[in-house]
């Protein structure tokens, strides 16, 4: 690997940008391809495309010889919104599957080591954790302290990010409210769309644990799906 390919990997890395470099077994060169700068028309586009959704390298056969696929993915992030006890086993569950979770509640008395253990706790608003954090197409935000200007406030900030999956907690009518909200505040119909809501997958969960399950099976299949390879929601 040359030394200047070497710098822009980590340099990417660094600021969380994805990259596939594609280096041609023959050792005739490589090439570094970003999601923004894909040509439509790249004969690999298929298996560029593929190795940003999966995270995993490949071998492809060309007319010209072999190239080897390998992509360079920023660890995924999960922002939770509300310390509550959905949280709790969220954050365990995240883990789980390789996504790191930050926990955001202004709340002290709720997002606390004793309930958290070595979680990482913001305990401010959204607004400014999330401002902090910052958000991009590999992070997904959900929203579960139920409590309007929490929820609002990071829905928003989610709203103006690439975020792949934003979900939040409450039942249609809640969610009709809150899209009322966000409207107010001068989102479309078409941006709130993003935010899914009853949050995750209809498994007829009931008990904390079984709506965390619920939710991280569907960020799970929204990051697979590759939206958090592209930053499309």
């Amino acid at each position: 690997m040359r030394r200047e390919t070497l710098k822009r990997l980590l340099d990417a890395r660094a600021a969380r940008r994805a990259l596939v470099l594609v280096t041609r077994l023959d050792g005739g060169g490589e090439e570094i391809i970003s999601p923004g700068s894909i040509d439509k028309g790249h004969p690999q586009i298929s298996e560029i495309t593929a190795c940003l959704r999966t995270g995993r390298g490949k071998i492809v056969e060309t007319g010209a010889g072999e190239l080897f696929l390998q992509p360079f993915l920023p660890a995924p992030r999960l922002m939770i919104v509300g310390a509550t006890h959905i949280a709790q086993v969220l954050v365990r569950l995240a883990r789980e599957v390789a996504i790191e979770p930050f926990v955001i509640d202004p709340r002290t008395a709720f997002a606390t080591t004793e309930r958290f253990g070595d979680a990482k706790l913001i305990p401010k608003w959204p607004g400014e954790a999330l401002g902090e954090l910052g958000l991009d197409a590999r992070c997904a935000l959900v929203c579960l302290a139920h409590v309007p200007d929490i929820d609002d406030e990071a829905l928003a900030a989610a709203l103006r990010s690439d975020c792949f999956y934003l979900g939040a907690l409450g039942s249609v009518r809640s969610h009709e409210r809150r899209l009322e909200r966000l409207k107010a505040r001068g989102f479309g119909e078409e941006e709130c769309r993003a935010v899914h809501a009853p949050i995750g997958l209809d498994i007829g969960s009931v008990t904390p644990s079984e709506i965390a399950l619920s939710i991280i099976a569907e960020v799970v299949a929204a990051l697979r799906a590759g939206a958090g390879a592209d930053g499309g929601r």
